[in-house]
């Protein structure tokens, strides 16, 4: 690194500013943090700083569309349809939007042409309203255990018939296909895939077939119901065993392998990665060296030898497609993107390359988590994501997006910076690292054209000045809650408002005091006075007596969010039974049941709730 230093011709810290490493910030005490310089270090090599490539390369990305078209390019011009355009000069005007490549005439670099819409789509007036779900706490009669896509498509039929105009669904993203299996929907093993325990086994054509055996396995996983804490291995065990006698028994291979063209290389990949986590483990970092790369030699003779296995894990995929697509037939479903995925899963062996894989993801101190958070996922190096023309990231986006009407992108102030510790670190000893966020921001303009779906950023916590403007003039909607901002006429169009996320007290958790009770017997020390200013605040706004009924407070408190100007607005499941239980707490593991606890009503007992369908009806009534 010292050449390095010398070649550049530039100090420590200047270096790591030029690679984008912000190495200095004041938190939200207003407390100003330096990164160590063990941490510039370490961050510089990780996105490729060397001797010999002291400086970060020019970006081979070139944004173009209204406005943008004053680039003077030479070279050959590659559609993504295949056509091929000499030029000389600015792009031309009519050029389609998506991905092109340029081939230049000067020192035959291939370079990526993002062409892109002004805006991301967002239809004009628009004014939806419906649930945002846990789809696995959701459970039917007929579940097994766990929330599946018929519960979905049934909840979804009934929503629309209320007057919903659109769902909102915690991430349904993969996990590795072992025991024990991950809880958490914002740590998948990978973003463009999605987990079998969605699966309605009884719907998988074939599965009449297995007749005694069917009713075994369905008997048990409906039994699974009896406990509210969700039993995700139970569920697991019940589900392969079902899914893989039905596959054993013969499937339509030609429907498999159309769908399989539809998803690429990336699929068959991903399917390779969960035949050797049943083989070896669940993290491939722990994997011998011989399979440490999806391109190594013992892989492709893995994926040979193994070819049933791999074909089984595609069609598990394929099933989840076609399920969710008669879900998303029934009203437009938006679905949560998560901000990174399992450092051991599927998207970090298949992209390793352009990964950072010795730095988690995080989140400064705040007065919500005064130490900082780390959710230990690795971030992509920025430098890498642009050599590599944004693959990774153009298939994530698309493949959330299948099926979509919405998309939700958790923590988008990612893609303006992303806030690094490195790997062994205490959370409040990082520092932020710019991203490129006019190209990210293209790709997302044209994937959301593409699949004629809107935009929204959980833009909560920490934000740079500016970041809201800029997302607001790309048509992004900003998040808006009324724990945060109690008068919901103040709410922008371009905005999706609720009361609360899955990482927040309940109604029903603050109003009878179940919260504060939970966070001070896991050592936490809630601030006994602002949950009483919050809970006075809240029946202030929803205009009624302190001493009104929970389940008043609930429907009048989502009338008048309903009210809000805001162009998205949602409510809970949760909050409108009234439970009292928030679905995570942060800064905990095993000490809560995240994402684990059922709603304490089925989806026949909830579609039939008074206080439920009040607040269904506020919500059409938008």
């Amino acid at each position: 690194m010292d050449g390095a230093l010398a070649a550049a011709g530039l100090s420590l810290r200047d270096l790591a500013r030029a690679w984008g490493i912000v190495d200095e910030y004041y938190d939200a005490f207003g407390v100003r943090r330096q990164a160590s310089t063990e941490t510039c270090y370490a961050f510089l090599q990780a996105m490729g700083c060397s001797d010999s490539h002291p400086r970060p390369r020019p970006s081979p990305v070139i944004i173009a569309g209204p406005g943008r078209n004053r680039h003077v390019v030479c070279g050959e011009l590659h559609l993504e349809d295949g056509a091929v355009l000499a030029i000389d000069g600015p792009f031309p005007p009519d050029l389609p939007i998506g991905y092109h490549t340029l081939r230049s005439r000067e020192d035959d670099t291939l370079r990526l042409i993002i062409s892109r819409p002004a805006k991301c789509f967002l239809p004009p007036e628009l004014k939806a309203g419906g649930w945002a779900v846990q789809l696995y706490a959701t459970r039917s009669e007929q579940s097994w255990g766990f929330g599946d896509l018929a519960d979905l498509r049934h909840l979804a039929h009934w929503s629309a018939q209320r007057g919903a105009s659109m769902m909102l669904l915690n991430p349904l993203c993969a996990v590795a296909p072992t025991k024990p299996q991950q809880q958490s929907p914002y740590y998948p093993t990978s973003r463009c895939f999605h987990n079998p325990l969605y699966i309605n086994v009884a719907e998988v054509p074939g599965a009449a077939a297995l007749g005694a055996d069917l009713e075994r396995l369905a008997a048990a996983g409906r039994g699974l119901n009896q406990a509210r804490k969700i039993d995700r291995d139970a569920v697991f065990e019940l589900k392969m065993a079902a899914l893989e006698k039905i596959w054993s028994r013969g499937i339509n291979r030609a429907t498999l392998d159309a769908y399989c063209r539809t998803r690429g290389a990336h699929l068959e990949t991903f399917a390779v990665f969960c035949a050797l986590c049943e083989h070896l483990n669940a993290d491939w970092r722990q994997w011998p060296a011989e399979y440490s790369s999806p391109d190594s030699s013992a892989v492709r003779r893995f994926a040979q030898e193994r070819v049933d296995r791999v074909r089984f894990h595609q069609w598990l995929q394929a099933v989840l497609d076609e399920q969710l697509a008669q879900a998303a037939q029934e009203l437009p479903l938006v679905y949560d993107l998560p901000i990174g995925f399992d450092p051991g899963g599927a998207d970090a062996w298949a992209w390793q390359d352009v990964m950072v894989l010795n730095a988690h993801i995080g989140a400064p101190p705040d007065p919500f988590n005064t130490l900082g958070q780390d959710w230990a996922l690795p971030p992509f190096a920025p430098q890498r994501l642009q050599a590599a023309h944004y693959r990774p990231l153009i298939e994530t986006v698309r493949a959330t997006l299948r099926h979509a009407g919405g998309i939700r992108v958790d923590h988008v102030m990612g893609l303006f910076r992303q806030y690094w510790i490195r790997e062994g670190d205490s959370a409040d000893s990082g520092c932020y690292v710019r991203f490129p966020a006019e190209e990210l921001l293209a790709i997302l303009a044209v994937e959301s054209h593409r699949a004629r779906a809107w935009v929204a950023g959980e833009d909560l916590g920490t934000v740079e000045p500016g970041v809201r403007e800029q997302l607001a003039s790309e048509d992004i909607l900003s998040h808006r809650l009324l724990w945060f901002d109690d008068n919901p006429a103040s709410y922008p169009w371009r905005s999706i408002a609720a009361v609360t996320t899955h990482d927040l007290p309940t109604i029903g958790g603050l109003c009878s005091g179940a919260d504060v009770a939970a966070q001070r017997s896991l050592g936490f020390s809630p601030d006994d006075a602002a949950h009483e200013a919050m809970r006075r605040r809240l029946y202030a706004s929803a205009q009624i007596p302190p001493d009104a009924p929970l389940a008043q407070l609930i429907v009048e408190t989502h009338r008048g969010l309903a009210r809000s100007p805001s162009a998205v607005v949602t409510a809970t499941l949760t909050d409108a039974l009234g439970v009292e239980e928030r679905p995570n707490m942060p800064g905990t593991i095993d000490a809560w049941p995240n994402w684990s606890l059922a709603l304490p009503a089925t989806l026949e007992q909830i579609v039939t709730d008074p206080a439920v369908r009040q607040v269904a009806d506020a919500m059409a009534r938008r």
